[in-house]
This record gives structure tokens, sequence and C-alpha cells, in this order.
């Protein structure tokens, strides 16, 4: 391992733990937003699996293939999300909040 590997290998794991401290505080400011994310999702498992996959490097198509989603029912929660405001304006979706990995399991 380089100088580069080892360097950026600590950033991330300073990074990490950063948002693992900053968690509280960010979950009290997007609090309402993740509060419209849980009853958009609901208790559907794909939808679940899809919404964590919206990180704005994959396609609608690849999400609806990795979760397991029919591509007009992602569609249909891409649009209810944009208008509940809790994706970005990329092409690709993207929560416009941070939530930890395991907040819709």
């Amino acid at each position: 391992m380089n100088d580069t590997e080892r360097l950026v290998t600590v950033a991330t794991e300073i990074r990490d733990l950063l948002q693992l401290l900053a968690e509280p505080a960010i979950a009290q400011r997007d609090e309402k937003l993740r509060v419209v994310l849980l009853q958009t999702v609901g208790k559907s498992q794909s939808k679940r699996k899809a919404v964590m996959l919206m990180d704005g490097s994959r396609s609608q198509t690849e999400i609806s293939q990795s979760a397991f989603l029919d591509k007009s029912d992602l569609s249909k929660l891409v649009k209810s999300m944009k208008t509940d405001g809790l994706l970005t304006e990329n092409e690709k979706p993207q929560l416009k909040i941070p939530v930890p990995p395991n907040f819709l399991n």
C-alpha cells in the first residue's frame, strides 16, 4: 500500500467517524424529510432497497434491476420523491438528505 492509498484509507475512516458523530444532529435537522421518506417508502422491501441505492451513481434501470422493483413502480416512486423534495435535480436519482445505511431496515 503506497502513501496515497494509506491517506485515502485514513481519510475515509475519519469521514465515517465524523458521520457517526454528526448523525444525531443531522437526524434532527432532517427530521421532517425523514418522516416523509418513511411514509413514501412504506413497508415495501424493494422500495427500501431502491431508495438506499439512490446515490446519484445509478440510473433508474440499474436501481430497478438491483432492487427487484418494477420499472413503472420505481418511476412512480422517483416522481413522488421529487415532488416531496427528497431527491436532487440530478438525472440519476440521488437522495437530498443523508441517511444511515440501516435507516430503512
